[in-house]
C-alpha cells in the first residue's frame, strides 16, 4: 500500500512514459489490465525507497565477515539495542544487506516544522541527517535541541528561510534541531554541518555518516551486479567511460584485486576529484582517472607524446564499463520528477556516441557492458537493437549473476535476446512496508528475494566484440 503519493511528472513526460509503458508490444503480450496495472505500480513504487540499504564491502582491506560483524554493532548503537538483521547476498558475495524498516504510521508530528529541499529529503529516506544546506525554511522561533517535524518541499516552490509553508510538503519523521533558526539563515553567510539529527524517520536505515568509511561503500544492488557481469580479470585494462562518483571503478578494482589498470574517465573536474578520493579512501593504486569527456575518447593517430591519458588508439581496452548518463527515472525514491520531455529525449543521441566509441576503443574478443539507471525504452532495449543492427560485430552474451528480470518488449527485439538482458523493475513486487515483527518472522530466503526485486529501476546489456570490422 502506498505511504506517499505516486511520483509525478510533468505532461508531456507523463504522456510520453505511459507510451512508453502502453506499447503494442506489451499489450499484445499481456493484458491491457495488467499494462495499466503493472504502470501504475512503477509509479507508487517510485516514490517510496527500496525495502533494503545495499552497502559493499571493500574486500581489498578487510573480510566479508568481519565487516558485517562492525555493522551488526553500529546498527544496533543507532537503533537503540533494535535487533536488524545484517544479511549477505548468495551470489553477490561482497555486499551486505540492511533491512529498512517502515513506512512508520503512529509518529507524532510536532508543531515546530523544518522544511528540506527534494533532494535532501529523499537523503533523509535512505537514512541521512539533515545538513544545513538542505534546510530551506523553519518555524518561526526554532532553537537548538527542539523537537522539529522535518518534511520535504518535493515542488521546490518553498522560498528559502520561510517563516512557515503551505505548499505540497511529505513528512520525512521527526528530529531535533541541533542549530537555531537564526544560526541555519544566519546572514554571515551558509553553515555547513548538521543542521537536524533524525530520531524518528518514517522509514528507519542506517546512517553511514563516517561509518567504517574505508570499509564500506554505499551502493544500488544493481549498481553492484554490473561490475560483477563485466568480470575484469587481474591484469587486464579496462575503461569506466562515465565514472563519477567512482562506486563501479573502485568495484572494478576490488574484483582485480588491484592489479591491472582501471582507467576513469567523467568530463566534469569536480566528480574526477571525487572518483579519485574515493580510490585513496580504499587504498585502491590501479585506478587512474581523467578528467574528459568520453565521446571524444578515440584517438585516429597514435600520439608522440607518450601520454597514458585520453584520447586512446582503437582496440586499447580488454572491457569496457559504459554507465551511461541517463534520464534517471529509475532512481528511489523520486516524487516530482523534474526533467522536461526534451532533456529527457536528449539522453538517446549521447548514449549512441558514447557507444559508439566504446565500442571501437574496445579489443576483439573484449566485452563491453551498457547500463542505465532509467525505466525507458529509448535509453534500454531500443539502444540494445540498435547496437546490434550498426555493430554486426556485436553479440549479445548471457549475464552473470541474474538478479533482475528481463528486458522489456517494445523494442522489437526476440524473447531469446530479452532474455539476456537484465531490467531491474521496481514494481517487481508488490508494494509492503516492513515492521520489525514481520521482519523477526520472515526466511532469509524471501528477504533476499525481496532485495533483489525491490530495488532501483535499473537496465544492463552484455556484448562480446567479435571481430574488429
Amino acid at each position: 500500500m502506498s505511504f506517499f503519493p505516486k511520483i509525478s511528472f510533468q505532461c508531456e513526460v507523463e504522456e510520453y512514459l505511459t507510451k512508453v509503458f502502453r506499447n503494442n508490444e506489451l499489450i499484445a503480450a499481456l493484458s491491457t489490465q495488467e499494462v495499466e496495472s503493472k504502470y501504475q505500480s512503477v509509479l507508487s513504487h517510485l516514490s517510496h525507497p527500496p525495502s533494503f540499504t545495499t552497502v559493499r564491502v571493500n574486500t581489498h582491506l578487510a573480510s566479508v565477515n568481519h565487516v558485517k560483524k562492525l555493522l551488526f554493532e553500529e546498527i544496533q548503537k543507532q537503533f537503540k539495542g533494535l535487533c536488524v538483521p545484517v544479511l549477505e547476498h548468495p551470489k553477490l558475495q561482497d555486499i551486505l544487506l540492511i533491512p529498512v524498516i517502515g513506512p512508520r504510521r503512529d509518529l507524532k508530528k510536532h508543531a515546530s516544522e523544518v522544511i528540506v529541499g527534494a533532494q535532501c529529503g529523499y537523503a533523509v529516506l535512505r537514512g541521512a541527517h539533515v545538513y544545513v544546506p538542505g534546510i530551506i525554511s523553519t518555524s518561526r522561533f526554532m532553537k537548538a535541541g527542539d523537537l522539529v517535524s522535518v518534511y520535504s518541499d518535493i515542488e521546490g516552490k518553498c522560498k528559502r528561510g520561510a517563516k512557515e509553508f503551505e505548499g505540497v510538503k511529505v513528512f520525512l519523521g521527526n528530529g531535533i534541531s541541533e542549530l537555531s533558526r537564526s544560526e541555519i539563515f544566519s546572514s554571515s553567510g551558509p553553515l555547513n554541518g548538521l543542521g537536524i539529527r533524525m530520531t524518528e524517520p518514517v522509514y528507519l536505515s542506517p546512517s553511514f555518516d563516517n561509518v567504517l568509511p574505508s570499509h564500506l561503500f554505499l551502493q544500488n544492488l544493481p549498481s553492484v551486479v554490473v561490475s560483477h557481469i563485466l568480470n575484469p580479470q587481474p591484469g587486464e585494462r579496462i575503461l569506466d567511460m562515465c565514472a563519477a562518483p567512482g562506486g563501479k571503478t573502485t568495484h572494478l578494482a576490488t574484483l582485480m584485486h588491484d592489479q591491472g589498470e582501471v582507467i576513469a574517465m567523467d568530463k566534469i573536474a569536480k566528480k574526477v576529484k571525487k572518483i579519485k578520493q574515493n580510490a585513496e579512501l580504499l587504498q585502491l593504486n590501479c585506478i587512474k582517472a581523467f578528467c574528459y569527456d568520453g565521446t571524444k575518447a578515440l584517438s585516429v593517430e597514435k600520439r608522440e607524446d607518450e601520454q597514458e591519458g585520453p584520447p586512446f588508439l582503437p582496440e586499447s581496452f580488454d572491457r569496457v564499463l559504459l554507465d551511461a548518463p541517463c534520464s534517471g527515472m529509475g532512481q528511489r525514491p523520486n516524487m516530482a520528477y523534474s526533467l522536461t520531455l526534451k532533456e529527457v529525449t536528449s539522453y538517446q543521441p549521447l548514449q549512441r556516441k558514447l557507444f559508439t566509441v566504446a565500442v571501437k576503443l574496445l579489443k576483439p574478443g573484449g566485452v563491453l557492458v551498457y547500463s542505465t539507471c532509467t525505466i525507458t525504452l529509448s535509453e534500454n532495449e531500443e539502444q540494445v537493437a540498435w547496437a546490434l543492427e550498426t555493430f554486426p560485430c556485436l553479440q549479445l552474451q548471457p549475464q552473470e549473476p541474474h538478479i533482475g528480470g528481463e528486458g522489456m518488449r517494445g523494442a522489437g527485439l526476440s524473447l531469446d535476446q530479452l532474455k539476456l538482458l537484465q531490467r531491474f523493475d521496481p514494481a517487481a513486487v508488490t508494494l509492503h512496508g516492513m515492521d520489525i515483527n514481520s521482519l523477526q518472522d520472515s526466511r532469509e530466503d524471501d528477504l533476499i528475494s525481496l532485495a533483489n526485486k525491490d530495488c532501483i529501476g535499473f537496465f544492463i546489456a552484455k556484448f562480446i566484440k567479435l571481430n574488429s570490422k
